[in-house]
């Protein structure tokens, strides 16, 4: 699939479906590196952003849950992956990684640089990865972090192993004429992208005004269902064939 701005064809009752699915995301665990994420089978969902385009706000409106994602009150500080179940309880769907704001310059530099590495490591490698949502700024556009945290995960989206949305947030601070205009720009930026094997979708988003939130939650069900390895199915075997016409038989 290329590049798409429309949403989901599923109607209001699968919009519903899917909001009552993102209202079950429930905290899991934390870690400050890739090797103390636990291992699993269950495809993760990434939600990255820079510090301050709206990532935690995004996912407490998705989840209906006002801090389930924690929002530093110092921009950028909060330095861990988050990582949260989504589904039934006895059996999770999917997992949602939180991962940390950046760019925001009141943070060390040595801090920057190893959440920068952290990140970078866990969008080109990491085994589950099935989706990246990434938060941008409708007023601000695709700026050189947005880029290059972008282009962290690029070759995966391309080929199609990994899936992409980005939500232009906070889109109630623009009239018509410039939510039209942020989208125009974005779509430049990731019709780079864009490819056969591509997945990729772009919507406005207010978590204020609940613009873009039942697109959101569908795609991110969507992603989380088509992703989950089902059992094999081995058909039974074939009857053999009968040596000889059975009693009655035409």
């Amino acid at each position: 699939m290329s590049l798409t701005t429309t949403p989901p064809p599923g109607g209001a009752d699968a919009t519903r479906a899917a909001l009552a699915w993102t209202h079950t995301a429930r905290f899991l665990t934390t870690a400050s590196r890739l090797d103390q994420l636990p291992a699993h089978e269950l495809p993760e969902i990434a939600f990255v952003g820079r510090s301050n385009a709206g990532k935690s706000t995004a996912i407490n409106t998705l989840a209906q849950q006002r801090q389930l994602a924690f929002a530093s009150k110092t921009p950028g500080r909060t330095q861990h992956i988050n990582l949260f179940e989504v589904g039934p309880r006895e059996t999770p769907q999917a997992l949602w990684a939180d991962l940390p704001g950046y760019g925001y310059a009141a943070v060390a530099r040595a801090s920057k640089l190893r959440w920068q590495e952290v990140m970078a490591d866990y969008l080109r490698v990491r085994r589950n990865l099935a989706g990246v949502v990434q938060m941008v700024d409708s007023r601000h556009g695709f700026t050189d972090l947005d880029r290059q945290l972008l282009s962290f995960v690029a070759p995966r989206v391309v080929n199609g192993e990994v899936k992409l949305l980005v939500l232009l947030t906070k889109a109630d601070k623009l009239n018509r004429k410039e939510q039209a205009e942020s989208l125009r720009r974005a779509q430049e930026v990731l019709g780079e992208l864009s490819t056969e094997e591509s997945d990729i979708g772009i919507t406005l988003f207010s978590a204020l005004k609940r613009q873009g939130v039942g697109d959101a939650a569908e795609i991110l069900q969507q992603w989380a269902l088509g992703a989950m390895v089902l059992p094999d199915f081995t058909p039974p075997p074939a009857a053999e064939p009968d040596d000889e016409p059975a009693a009655g038989r035409a």
